[in-house]
């Protein structure tokens, strides 16, 4: 039996081809006698294991399901969880933490990967570091049949992106890039936050999703309100960008990450700015999303060098007035919108 996850966004890039076993992105897991989960990313190491236990109780229901702590491990214990019953029903045995397996494990696991137990999978979950670095050799050299699922915690806008894009389309809907961007923008801080935003805007009765959409549910976002305000700024319509700041304001929203929202956009533009290439090409070059390039080059017409980097520097000195070096931050905000869109020449 093989499953996949539904989505196919988000997949982190696998290790060096040193491995003597498959390894695979989060979304590819499938089963094995050893499954090892590797990586940083909690959040889709966990959705990696539940898509292989959905996928193991489809197929039969009378899966038994077991969970281990390599820490808290008693010798003999995976044996135990690993003998057949008496109907035969097969199992699914979940471990947690490798990372801080104890000596007990450590000992029963590398015996077992000589002869695993027919029937029965056996998840390894290991967040990083040195300890069960020996087991992890062993199943990377091929002794017990495994393989490896490689969940490296997504960084970039982009990977971002792609996994929010993957959300709505592996549930069939349509999604305007617009809408994607926001709430990507929106709840860029946590996966698990970005996940369940993207779920709950599926759970929405129109046709396609939109920025509406996206502001229907999460407009009073800090981060949304305050992409809403570079954005006009950049783009030179200083009324609306001072309009939306003020509402901004006065819904909650904390100048900070305003200030920052403004430094993410003309950072990005600055990357761009003078450089040659297609969207791709530039995207893998700067580790953008090629709809960011694309943006990024809309924004800089009517911007010259001098006034991106006039703008920087007002950005640094903006930062450090919101954050308290200022007696008036909402009046730093207010100068940080009238010199950017005036593109940095007033």
């Amino acid at each position: 039996m093989a499953t996949r996850a539904g989505s196919r966004g988000g997949a982190s890039k696998t290790r060096p081809a040193a491995s003597a076993i498959p390894q695979l992105p989060w979304n590819q897991i499938r089963t094995a006698p050893v499954v090892l989960v590797t990586g940083s990313e909690g959040f889709l190491a966990d959705r990696a294991v539940r898509t292989l236990r959905d996928a193991l109780k489809a197929d039969d229901p009378s899966l038994e399901i077991s969970d281990l702590h390599a820490g808290d491990y008693a010798p003999g214990e995976l044996l135990t969880l690993a003998s057949p019953s008496l109907f035969g029903e097969p199992r699914l045995i979940r471990v947690d933490a490798v990372e801080k397996c104890n000596d007990a494990f450590l000992a029963d696991m590398l015996d077992y990967l000589n002869a695993p137990a027919d029937g029965t999978v056996v998840t390894l979950r290991h967040a990083g570091g040195v300890r069960g670095k020996k087991l992890l050799d062993a199943i990377r050299a091929g002794t017990g049949g495994g393989i490896e699922v490689v969940c490296a915690e997504l960084k970039k806008d982009a990977e971002k992106y792609d996994f929010a894009q993957a959300e709505f389309a592996s549930a069939g809907r349509k999604v305007t890039p617009g809408a994607l961007r926001a709430i990507t923008s929106a709840f860029s801080d946590d996966l698990a936050e970005l996940a369940a935003a993207c779920q709950q805007l599926l759970s929405d009765s129109a046709e396609q999703i939109t920025e509406a959409t996206v502001d229907k549910y999460y407009g009073g976002r800090v981060e949304t309100n305050a992409f809403q305000v570079a954005d006009a700024a950049i783009a030179g319509r200083h009324g609306e960008a001072l309009v939306t700041m003020r509402h901004a304001l006065a819904s909650g929203a904390d100048p900070v990450p305003m200030v920052a929202a403004f430094a993410s956009k003309i950072r990005t533009m600055a990357k761009i700015s003078g450089a040659r290439g297609g969207s791709g090409q530039l995207a893998q070059q700067f580790g953008l999303a090629p709809w960011q390039v694309d943006r990024a080059r809309r924004d800089l017409q009517g911007w010259t060098e001098d006034g991106l980097g006039r703008c920087i520097e007002l950005l640094a000195e903006t930062d450090a007035n919101v954050k308290g070096g200022g007696r008036d931050p909402v009046f730093a905000l207010e100068r940080m919108i009238r010199v950017v869109s005036a593109r940095g020449r007033d």
